[in-house]
């Protein structure tokens, strides 16, 4: 007896809706045929792009990323956060709009070296304790210091993951992050999914609201023990202490002292890693 056609599942008795896809690209050209109601809704962008199929979308962007990092083996990564804006060392500040903030992003381009070591270290530990499934580099895929994570970690070969935006300025993927690993997103809310599902440790850099949107997300998440507790380093004692005071939130009563606890400062890439190897104790 003929069996049906198997894929990388197992067997499967009914047609791919691939093979419907190929299918109707011969088909012959009729009034019928080049109706917008008559293409397969799966291969209908303006149908999937309708205000009605927000839940889908919403959806679709769960699970491509998820299916790819399932089959990839990643199993736990390193976020990588930090400012878009913060050159390398040496490079244009191009953001910046007056001289104030040209020496200031100049100034700060010392992260963009401490992030590419940190994710380095993170890399390394990687590739020699888990084959590089453990421990993986994520960052939101753009320049700046994401753009140093993903750099860290291909100077020891490692692979790393980006999770892009379509954004009007700014976001545009960087050339360091492992093309099969490189995703993008349209909702903000999925992306920053994504980067916790797997999160063993967080590393932000100096940034702006995107960073601190990310930060407080995780924080939270964290104070309201919704998700497990994970290490959140923040680079650069000086910059964050001096834009967010979280001591006055604790003297005023709307987060407990001990809230303070879940975040760790470091100044330099090996700090940060050891802070990381002191929490998990290897």
């Amino acid at each position: 007896m003929q069996q049906p056609p198997r894929d990388q599942h197992g067997w499967d008795p009914f047609p791919s809706s691939q093979r419907d896809k190929e299918a109707t690209k011969d088909q012959e050209h009729t009034p019928q045929t080049l109706s917008p109601t008559y293409r397969l809704a799966f291969d209908d962008a303006d149908f999937l792009t309708r205000e009605e199929l927000r839940g889908v979308r919403l959806q679709l962007e769960m699970m491509k990323p998820e299916m790819a990092l399932i089959e990839a083996g990643i199993l736990s990564t390193v976020v990588l956060f930090g400012g878009a804006r913060i050159p390398e060392p040496g490079g244009e500040a191009w953001a910046a709009k007056n001289e104030t903030q040209k020496r200031n992003l100049e100034a700060n381009a010392r992260f963009y070296d401490e992030a590419r070591r940190f994710a380095q270290l993170a890399s390394q530990h990687s590739a020699d304790s888990s084959g590089g499934k453990e421990f993986v580099i994520v960052t939101g895929g753009g320049p700046g210091i994401m753009e140093a994570g993903n750099r860290g970690a291909s100077d020891v070969d490692a692979v790393s993951i980006a999770l892009n935006i379509t954004l009007p300025h700014e976001q545009a993927p960087n050339q360091f992050a492992t093309p099969d690993l490189s995703f993008n997103f349209h909702y903000f809310a999925i992306r920053k999914m994504h980067f916790l599902l797997r999160a063993r440790a967080m590393a932000i850099f100096p940034g702006g609201f995107g960073t601190m949107d990310e930060l407080f997300e995780a924080l939270t998440l964290i104070q309201t023990q919704r998700m497990q507790r994970i290490p959140v380093i923040l680079f650069g004692e000086e910059f964050w202490r001096r834009v967010i005071n979280f001591e006055a939130l604790a003297e005023e009563g709307t987060i407990a002292p001990e809230d303070l606890d879940l975040i760790t400062f470091a100044d330099t890439a090996a700090d940060g890693w050891e802070a990381i190897r002191t929490f998990y104790e290897f």
